[in-house]
């Protein structure tokens, strides 16, 4: 199968190159070339701008396309008049912030109402979303991720986790210890999005993994840590009163009575299930992403975490 791949050099993309080479794919990288990724197997690389020039493609012919990389309706409808009738299957990869509010305690599905905004991460994608459904009837896979862990993440979100428990001692752990959280190993996402590039298969799936507790997450990182560590649970109005910034200061953590947030980790996995998805252990996720952030010097990330001295002052602040 000859396969576009749109990105593919920072996170998911990189993922997706490995995946579809695995699967014996023969694989075309279209990106501005900002950073260089060596791959296990050469792949061809072509230059180009979502936001302008893309005549690498023109007179191209691809069996699939996975997009790892378009944010805006006026990108997708650039991408659809270039490439036409030259692809026969186009896998989106969307988002969750696609969906109008997450209401506490109720879970979704792929049907739940959709953001009528235009601006913004989630108004935009939405939008994307629309357009390339359009351009491209019947042949266009809809992925819609929730947070995306694992090796060569550049967020340091859920990298703060299996970092926080090596370092041992009392560690803040946020909210109930059976709040149901989900995410997706990138390495897991991307083998399904080239299954369903290979299967040609359309519609619109929630690319999450099976919902477990925030517990369960901890548990996971302590035993991939493999170092002695006191969980020190903490409600959502210690933490709030704290300042801790829901989601960003602790991952995975949202207050569960936000009106708007509090159930964005309840998406059902149950049709993704059905169409192939198959996950790891959340303790195998927990125990590459280790070893990737600290042979790689323990990388911060983009996101603002909690650091030592500000969980150190929530635990002062405890009764």
């Amino acid at each position: 199968m000859k396969l576009l791949i749109l990105g593919g050099t920072v996170f998911l993309g990189r993922h997706v190159v490995d995946a579809a080479l695995a699967a014996g794919c023969e694989v075309t990288l279209l990106n501005r070339g900002t950073r260089e990724v060596h791959f296990a197997q050469p792949v061809e690389q072509l230059r180009g701008d979502r936001d302008g020039d893309l005549s690498a493609l023109h007179g191209r012919r691809f069996d699939a396309v996975v997009d790892c990389s378009g944010y805006t309706p006026a990108q997708m409808q650039r991408t659809a008049d270039v490439l036409g009738d030259q692809v026969d299957h186009y896998v989106f990869v969307s988002t969750i912030s696609v969906y109008a509010r997450f209401p506490p305690g109720q879970v979704f599905d792929e049907t739940a109402p959709v953001t009528t905004a235009t601006e913004g991460y989630g108004g935009c994608k939405a939008r994307a979303e629309e357009v390339i459904q359009a351009a491209l009837p019947g042949r266009v896979t809809v992925l819609r991720p929730g947070l995306i862990v694992g090796p060569h993440d550049p967020t340091g979100r859920f990298t703060y986790w299996p970092l926080r428990l090596a370092r041992g001692g009392r560690v803040v752990a946020p909210g109930r210890p059976d709040r149901p959280v989900h995410f997706i190993d990138v390495r897991d996402l991307a083998a399904w999005c080239v299954q369903l590039a290979q299967r040609r298969t359309p519609g619109v799936f929630h690319g999450v993994g099976p919902t477990g507790t925030m517990a369960g997450l901890l548990q996971a990182c302590q035993q991939a840590a493999g170092v002695d560590a006191q969980l020190t649970w903490c409600d959502d109005a210690q933490l709030l009163r704290a300042n801790v910034a829901p989601w960003t200061g602790l991952p995975l953590w949202i207050p569960e009575t936000d009106a708007d947030f509090g159930g964005m980790l309840l998406a059902s996995d149950q049709r993704a299930v059905q169409a192939g998805l198959t996950t790891r252990p959340w303790v195998a996720t927990a125990r590459d992403t280790l070893a990737w952030a600290l042979a790689a010097g323990s990388p911060a990330g983009s996101a603002a975490t909690l650091t030592p001295e500000a969980e150190a002052e929530v635990l002062a602040g405890l009764p």
